[in-house]
């Protein structure tokens, strides 16, 4: 993947840096488990108050019996497989509860679907996804939806974004096939259904069109009229009724 993943791949020519992009206040107010830690002295502390929110935010995990349950392995999506990204490329939260989830962003690797893998898995990338799409359509799924992907560069998108990559590489428009388009529309459209995103171009962006990002992906090829009518009609599509199995005859 070269120096890729699109969490650090296709980069603008010029613009401002990441860096100072994502060290951004998110524009949320203090959130729930903040003033369930926090409590009233903390909203009343004025600008004191600013300074604290961040660092309650990010201890609430750490109070016995706040946190969502979990499972190892559980998926969000059912059509995905589970492979589970270091930790040092995500931050732990309980979204929705403590960041609203109302973006989905899309990126394109720079490199295989394999390689996509082994960087996230790789704590010294410092980047990852929830998602990667395959050029066949298949599914990994790497970070829960409950929490923080370190993905675009900025923090108050990382904070309310889902991502996906997508295997291949911006300049070459036959990695971007019908078998990924498909399944990634799928797959965005369960997304935004499970928390209230509308399906719109203001809200399924890609990693270019976030605020401060560095980045192309997902380039000049990726065709957004089609993904997202493959998105609205995924969205309005009935949900397939199981076949009853037929009992073995005896």
């Amino acid at each position: 993947m070269g120096n890729n993943g699109s969490t650090r791949g296709a980069r603008k020519p010029s613009g401002k840096s990441a860096g100072s992009a994502s060290r951004k206040k998110p524009a949320d107010g203090v959130s729930r488990r903040a003033l369930l830690i926090g409590g009233g002295a903390v909203a009343a502390a004025g600008t004191a108050a600013v300074l604290a929110r961040d660092r309650v935010k990010r201890l609430w995990w750490q109070v016995p019996g706040v946190e969502k349950p979990r499972k190892p392995g559980e998926l969000d999506y059912a059509g995905a497989t589970w492979v589970a990204a270091s930790e040092a490329n995500w931050r732990r939260a309980d979204r929705p509860d403590d960041f609203p989830v109302d973006r989905v962003i899309i990126h394109v690797t720079q490199g295989s679907f394999a390689s996509a893998v082994k960087v996230f898995q790789d704590p010294a990338h410092q980047a990852a996804t929830h998602y990667i799409v395959g050029q066949d359509g298949r599914v990994v799924q790497m970070i829960r939806e409950l929490d923080v992907a370190y993905q675009a560069g900025n923090r108050s998108y990382n904070e309310r974004g889902v991502g996906i990559e997508h295997e291949g590489f911006v300049d070459r428009p036959k990695d971007l096939t019908k078998a990924m388009y498909e399944s990634s529309a799928r797959l965005t459209a369960s997304i935004c259904a499970r928390h209230g995103i509308p399906v719109d171009r203001e809200h399924i962006i890609g990693h270019v069109e976030v605020p401060g990002t560095d980045h192309t992906d997902p380039g000049p090829h990726w065709d957004w009229d089609r993904y997202m009518e493959l998105v609205r009609r995924a969205a309005t599509a009935p949900t397939p009724t199981p076949t009853p199995t037929a009992k073995a005859s005896g």
